[in-house]
């Protein structure tokens, strides 16, 4: 840090660019010149003995709150499995450091800015990808420090290849016209703090977090071979602490049905089969917790979490009524018949309601690939849910088709099963393949005795062909179409607003992400676990609209529907661009999509899935959808 010390030290005492600081001047000294011969640089990389320090710029409105990237060798930890448990677990052992730094600096009658503050990412319990710990190859130090900038290369053989760090990225607010002080949080108390950090490292503990992730992975493999979507442990604690993310205290602990119970990589608990499952209960039972637990499974989670080993197929997507939201051009046929004025096969509307909201959003969550539906009664619509005899016989022009009446199909055609939370309405019983109810936090297993209900009241279920009544029971509904043919045009598909030539950003943690001209009303997406998502998928958006042609309403990009240049009716390979967006994240790291320039998203990034950033798509109201399929080539850039 000798460098770094000697050039805040040259700056004015009342400096609030730092631009010093991030040029990081050198005057290299080359080995072969005898001390005479040299050249200037810029490296904002400085060293504290083997560990490096990058000080890059967060925007241009916060030059005096830098991000630091900390480049710990690996080996320094004695970590060898560099996995994202491993990662998160470092960051979490770092926070209690960081927070030492904060309590030395805390002054209650003054702001962070006149105090100073160092700022980490502290996660809640969730395990994800994320741009403040990762590990990554990074270049050794290949230098001797001299006087003031003065650099001495290393001879050829003492140069050390690139290594295996752990990468803890954070941010910290230098005090307002106190460049003493920044010097000594930069310089001497950030340093001593990463030293005793590096020193008092919990091994233990950290094998513990990768061998839970070993555990965990195997678990989800064996899910995907398996007749099962969910599994969860016994002992698990499901319930969480009021207003948190936490377990609750003195809950009572998951326990299977007792003949249910399974063991999967040597855990026991309870698998839920793949099909239609019922979870019903009185209110207040833990029905609703439940499902929440297992559309928490998507991700994994920390040790002590509760829900360390509640495990679901990572496909699954929590429908919901979402009303008001846009729907462009998508196939809602299945459920329902017709719309007055236009069609469903291609319904498109500004407000949607909550039946044709909840519809659309399990039609994109097939093209989407998912394999398991998660709904609560809750958050649905009624008439989108339930029709019951009564309602069927007498209102006979009905355009909605009840999902009670497709979801079967849904499972047996397509493949996809639907976990619901049902509280109110008996209608599902009859189309379940198991049923459990809640009752305080303990499960049990009804099927039996709904379908003995289902009999005694002539109720048809789903596997037989006479109904009670002695009639041949025949399904009415026609096979539903359950295809999208649409491709994303590309002429709004843009990070810039009408009329200007620069990029509007903007993620509003009231849930709306705004880029270009969109407001875009991301709340009824549930399986979005952290404000750091948000962010990231503004930034991935971002990219995508500038990779496919960034400003499209100024004339770049090419082939549209009619083989003629121009960006109107320009359709874009939207599927084949978010693999590629994710497989560079993969290669470089989620800090690939970030950008300086915007002043008003966060610098922490979380990995969302791709059907996050889709779903987001789907939501743009100045965008519109092309059929895929015409008569003429369809060509996708």
């Amino acid at each position: 840090m000798k460098r770094l010390g000697n050039i805040l030290r040259a700056m004015d005492d009342n400096t609030s660019t730092y631009k010093e600081m991030y040029n990081g001047a050198m005057m290299v000294i080359l080995p072969a010149g005898g001390g005479d011969v040299y050249y200037s640089d810029s490296n904002p990389t400085y060293y504290h003995g083997e560990i490096g320090l990058v000080i890059t710029g967060t925007n241009k409105q916060a030059q005096d709150r830098p991000t630091l990237t900390l480049q710990i060798p690996a080996h320094m930890l004695g970590i060898e499995d560099f996995t994202p448990a491993a990662a998160d677990f470092c960051l979490r052992a770092f926070g209690r450091y960081v927070d030492e730094l904060n309590g030395e600096l805390y002054n209650r009658a003054r702001t962070d800015k006149e105090n100073g503050k160092y700022y980490l990412d502290h996660p809640g319990g969730t395990v994800l990808i994320r741009n403040t710990a990762f590990f990554a190859m990074c270049a050794c130090k290949d230098y001797e420090n001299g006087g003031g900038v003065k650099v001495y290369v290393f001879e050829d053989e003492r140069a050390l290849p690139p290594r295996m760090c752990l990468c803890l990225r954070m941010q910290v607010q230098l005090p307002e016209k106190r460049l003493k002080k920044s010097i000594r949080m930069l310089c001497t108390d950030l340093p001593q703090a990463i030293d005793r950090f590096i020193a008092d490292f919990d091994r233990v503990g950290l094998n513990k977090s990768v061998q839970l992730e070993k555990k965990q992975e195997g678990i989800r493999t064996w899910l995907k071979r398996s007749g099962y979507c969910a599994f969860l442990a016994n002992g698990s604690i499901l319930p969480r602490a009021k207003g948190s993310d936490f377990p609750m205290e003195d809950a009572v602990p998951f326990l299977s049905v007792p003949e249910e119970e399974i063991e999967v990589c040597g855990v026991r608990g309870m698998g839920i089969k793949r099909g239609v499952t019922v979870i019903t209960g009185g209110g207040y039972s833990g029905k609703s917790t439940l499902l929440d637990s297992i559309s928490a499974g998507i991700y994994n989670h920390i040790l002590g979490d509760g829900r360390e080993l509640c495990i679901t197929d990572e496909t699954a997507v929590t429908i919901s009524a979402e009303e008001a939201r846009s729907v462009k051009r998508v196939n809602i046929s299945p459920f329902i018949k017709w719309i007055p004025g236009g069609d469903a096969h291609i319904f498109s509307t500004e407000r949607a309601s909550g039946s044709t909201s909840q519809a659309a959003n399990i039609m994109e969550a097939v093209e989407n690939k998912a394999k398991l539906l998660l709904i609560d009664e809750d958050r649905s619509a009624t008439n989108f849910m339930i029709r019951d005899r009564l309602m069927k016989e007498l209102i006979r022009k009905e355009p909605i088709t009840p999902f009670t009446d497709r979801v079967r199909e849904l499972y047996r055609e397509m493949g996809v099963s639907t976990i619901l939370v049902i509280g109110g309405s008996g209608e599902y019983l009859a189309v379940a393949d198991q049923i459990y109810e809640m009752d305080e936090f303990v499960i049990r297993n009804m099927t039996e005795n709904a379908k003995r209900l289902c009999s005694v009241h002539k109720i048809a279920q789903w596997g037989e062909t006479k109904d009670m009544a002695g009639e041949e029971y025949i399904e009415s509904l026609e096979k539903a179409d359950w295809s999208q043919n649409r491709v994303l045009g590309g002429e709004f598909f843009t990070p810039y607003p009408e009329g200007s030539g620069r990029e509007y950003l903007l993620v509003s943690e009231m849930g709306f992400l705004l880029i270009g001209d969109e407001k875009i009303d991301v709340r009824g997406l549930h399986d979005i676990v952290s404000m750091h998502q948000l962010d990231a998928l503004g930034y991935m958006l971002r990219y995508l609209e500038n990779l496919t042609g960034g400003n499209l309403r100024g004339g770049n990009i090419v082939k549209n529907l009619c083989g003629n240049e121009g960006a109107k009716n320009s359709v874009l390979d939207l599927d084949g661009q978010i693999d590629a967006l994710y497989k560079k994240i993969d290669r470089e790291g989620l800090d690939c999509v970030f950008s300086s320039y915007f002043t008003t998203t966060g610098r922490f990034l979380d990995l969302p899935r791709k059907c996050e950033l889709k779903a987001v798509i789907n939501r743009m109201r100045k965008i519109d959808f092309f059929p895929e399929k015409l008569p003429g080539k369809v060509e996708r850039l």
